[in-house]
Order: C-alpha cells, then structure tokens, then sequence
C-alpha cells in the first residue's frame, strides 16, 4: 500500500501528539489521590493500561507515517 505524503504526515503527527498528551495524563492521574489507597487503585489500573495502548498505537502509527514518508522521498511504490 501506498501512502499519500498528506497521510504520512497526519500519521507521524498523531503520533507526536500521543507522546505529548498522554505521558502529561499519566503525571496528571498519578497525583491524583484517587489513584492510590495503600497501592493502585482500580482507578489507576484502567488509567495507566489506557495510556500504555495509547502510548504504543501511537508509537504504531507514527512509525507508518515515517515510513511512508521516506518510501515517498525514495520513490518506494511497496
């Protein structure tokens, strides 16, 4: 499959914005006392699995966007 350089961009960019939102909510969440009664709470766990599958689509998608902007300067068509 082919990526359009517009496409290639967006997905790098949302990739970027992953990893500046979500590493925030995480600081945000751990301060939060409803976070922790003697250990993790059930608060916590959701939270913090909500930014680790973020944080890795994330990663997913802005390295099909790198991807897809070198194979368009390269002149890739795979």
């Amino acid at each position: 499959m082919k990526l359009s350089r517009g496409m290639s961009v967006f997905l790098l960019a949302f990739g970027v914005w992953s990893w500046v939102i979500w590493p925030t909510f995480l600081r945000n969440f751990w301060k939060d006392p409803r976070s922790w009664d003697g250990g993790p709470t059930a608060f916590f766990t959701v939270h913090l699995l909500l930014v680790v599958a973020s944080l890795t689509f994330g990663t997913v998608i802005g390295v099909l966007g790198v991807r897809g902007l070198r194979a368009a300067r390269s002149g890739k068509t795979d």
